[in-house]
């Protein structure tokens, strides 16, 4: 068959099934089909299905309903708000030792020699001694912040503190054994949520003698009251 031909037929057959489908249609419908086929194969059919979709400029979108903070919550929150971008805790050194990096170790089974064996690193390594894990600062967090101390909370008020997690997690510079680090949190964000207040702190851990920070994360927490 030619291409002119299959064309031709083709046209025919969809002519034929459009004439069948027609003869279903109530005189109305039949009265604006053209019209409607016309509209769909420029387009302006479905351009204008979804422009109806769309809100109209002066339409009001809907508000949240604001939250009610219990006295608890809003008296933190009136404290908290003051010192945006401002450090507000400090915590107490920390020592890194061997035996606390081989404890690690020995939990996550990461046993790489560059964290558990100081003669290899002494030697191979370009710190010349053992290096803390990474995820070791991390699991040090806690403790830096006072979180996990019932008698030096830094949100006594609250009935409970949710850790969410970290939003930007960077190692800038290695903990060799025996270092001291602490963890310094400065305030970035708080946000009134329905159980109490979202809060956002950068927290940079320090190295004792070292000019460049162990590791700098953004923490979420929320306090539930």
């Amino acid at each position: 068959m030619k291409v002119a031909d299959l064309f031709k037929h083709r046209s025919e057959h969809e002519s034929k099934h459009q004439s069948e489908f027609m003869l279903w249609m109530s005189p109305v419908v039949r009265e604006y089909w053209g019209e409607f086929l016309n509209k769909a194969n420029n387009r302006h059919l479905f351009t204008r299905l979804r422009d109806l979709q769309r809100p109209a400029v002066n339409d009001e979108q809907p508000k949240p309903a604001p939250i009610e903070l219990k006295p608890e919550a809003q008296a933190v929150y009136n404290n908290l708000i003051g010192k945006l971008d401002c450090v507000i805790h400090t915590g107490d050194w920390i020592n890194v030792s061997q035996e606390r990096i081989d404890k690690f170790a020995q939990v996550t089974e990461d046993m790489q020699w560059i964290h558990t064996d100081p003669e290899r690193a002494a030697s191979e390594s370009p710190f010349k001694t053992t290096i803390a894990h990474g995820f070791l600062t991390l699991a040090l967090l806690p403790k830096m912040t006072d979180s996990v101390d019932p008698t030096n909370t830094l949100f006594p008020t609250a009935k409970m503190v949710v850790n969410l997690g970290l939003n930007q997690v960077r190692f800038p510079y290695p903990v060799k054994a025996g270092n001291n680090v602490r963890a310094v949190s400065t305030l970035s964000k708080v946000t009134p949520i329905r159980k109490g207040l979202e809060i956002e702190r950068e927290i940079k851990v320090e190295i004792e003698g070292v000019r460049r920070p162990a590791a700098v994360v953004i923490s979420v927490i929320q306090l539930h009251f």
